[in-house]
């Protein structure tokens, strides 16, 4: 089994000092194997803020968690500087957190792929392209069907809120229908600060298989969203079962810690052509 640690939309520049120190005591109690850092790490993509973020990475390393998977969300593109937004848009990025912005990780239990839906000439929206499309599809198909199969991308595919359809990926639907015949299981997300679980069918009827939405709300900064306090997932992948437990976390005043809130349970079947294969039932 695989634990991920899903957290998104620190805004560095806007963190809180005790919600970032209770959420590194967590780390440190419960550890992870991954940490999955889904975008907008930083308020407005300056060198100070960068390099706060990289800091707050290093200790989560050093607490034993042994990799971060990260992509940029649209406020790690200078908003205000527009001659680093026109010719070095992800300079920082590059400098203080990753030179890759579509990472890949992969072990026995998944596939995860960053996915970076984010263009200095676009303010805020997302957009899957069709070159992006089809190599994700293609990383998918070449992937054992038995591992559960992920995609990470700062915007959101799926909504709960009929204000948040604004803010759907352009594109997001035949990027589904395409992964999911390529055997997604899960995209996840953040860019919305609103956590939740959603078996995306609903929103996108005529998949051909469900794929699970799981987004992350702000994990340290005070731009929470309403009465949304912050919050990040904890996730359990069992390839065995193919099976994905996702918990809430969320942060509470009074005990300056982040508690458990509500546990999720996405069941992911093996393709109905693959069930009876040798070596390949759940």
């Amino acid at each position: 089994m695989t634990r991920l640690l899903h957290i998104s939309d620190t805004h560095f520049g806007t963190e809180q000092l005790p919600v970032m120190q209770a959420f590194e005591m967590h780390v440190k109690a419960h550890g992870a194997d991954l940490v999955v850092f889904s975008g907008d790490i930083t308020q407005r993509a300056r060198r100070g803020q960068f390099a706060s973020a990289q800091a707050f990475i290093k200790r989560i390393k050093d607490y034993g968690v042994p990799q971060v998977l990260s992509i940029p969300g649209n406020h790690d593109i200078p908003l205000y500087n527009l001659l680093a937004r026109l010719f070095s848009p992800y300079g920082n990025y590059h400098r203080y957190i990753d030179g890759n912005l579509a990472p890949i990780f992969e072990n026995d239990d998944a596939l995860i792929i960053g996915l970076n839906t984010t263009h200095p000439a676009r303010r805020k929206d997302g957009k899957v392209t069709a070159r992006q499309v089809e190599e994700v599809a293609e990383r998918l198909q070449r992937c054992d069907p038995q591992k559960l199969r992920i995609v990470v991308a700062h915007q959101p595919f799926g909504s709960i809120v009929a204000s948040d359809r604004r803010n759907l990926q352009r594109g997001a639907r035949a990027a589904l229908e395409c992964w999911a015949s390529s055997g997604l299981d899960l995209v996840m997300g953040g860019h919305i600060h609103l956590p939740y679980v959603q078996a995306l069918s609903k929103q996108y009827a005529g998949l051909s298989r469900e794929i699970w939405g799981v987004q992350a709300g702000t994990t340290l900064s005070s731009r929470i969203r309403g009465n949304a306090p912050n919050s990040f997932n904890r996730i359990y992948l069992d390839k065995r079962i193919r099976q994905v437990t996702i918990e809430r976390w969320e942060y509470c005043f009074s005990r300056a810690a982040f508690e458990r809130s509500a546990e999720f349970h996405c069941d992911c079947p093996l393709p109905s052509s693959l069930r009876q294969a040798p070596g390949l039932s759940p």
